[in-house]
């Protein structure tokens, strides 16, 4: 069974670039109800294998895939956000592999900001590292885990559901995706980043 992680910061420190109402619904509600249906789901799979019953495996696969992938992303968007500050984030080694892949920084910022303002529907924009090319990509999740890459570790996740940003930015799009890069932990995804390369 997954557990939920406790919100690093509190639920007012990413003002005002994300508000505490919507960080409120958005971790206690929402990311809750990815954990707990997982949880089920779970629970539902060792029940038939228990019984040896299958019948319901397609149903069940299905949703293991939606709401496990609900739970991973939630977890790694709140960890990849931390208050506003001023800290230097070009000292990471993450960024230098980022300068290397997309040309610069600025040439990153605005690829995946386009990206995220482009995700059909309810999706993820997602930095990620892809061992096979050895290099970063951005990625369009749509739903969870649909249009991903095999063997690709989520460095940076961006939540482009309504219910992310709607409560604050309506349907501001392109000002949350701007708010968005304020609140960045890059040392978080620094962390990750280098996990995977050592």
């Amino acid at each position: 069974m997954i557990k939920m992680i406790p919100l690093p910061y509190t639920l007012k420190a990413l003002e005002p670039y994300y508000s505490k109402e919507t960080l409120d619904l958005h971790y206690n509600i929402l990311y809750k109800g990815y954990v707990e249906k997982t949880n089920n789901v779970l629970r539902k799979l060792e029940e038939a294998r228990r019984a040896n019953d299958y019948s319901n495996i397609k149903c069940l696969e299905k949703e293991l895939a939606f709401q496990g992938s609900g739970a991973i992303l939630h977890k790694l968007f709140f960890e990849n956000m931390s208050p506003p500050n001023n800290q230097n984030s070009l000292q990471f080694k993450i960024m230098q592999k980022i300068s290397e892949d997309f040309g610069s920084i600025n040439n990153f910022k605005r690829q995946f900001s386009e990206a995220a303002a482009v995700v059909e529907a309810s999706g993820w924009c997602i930095l990620a590292w892809v061992p096979e090319f050895e290099q970063l990509v951005i990625l369009q999740c749509e739903k969870h885990q649909d249009l991903t890459l095999w063997g690709c570790v989520p460095l940076l996740v961006f939540d482009m559901w309504e219910h992310s940003y709607y409560l604050q930015y309506q349907t501001r799009r392109p000002e949350y995706i701007s708010a968005f890069w304020n609140i960045i932990n890059w040392k978080e995804v620094n962390r990750r980043f280098l996990e995977i390369c050592n």
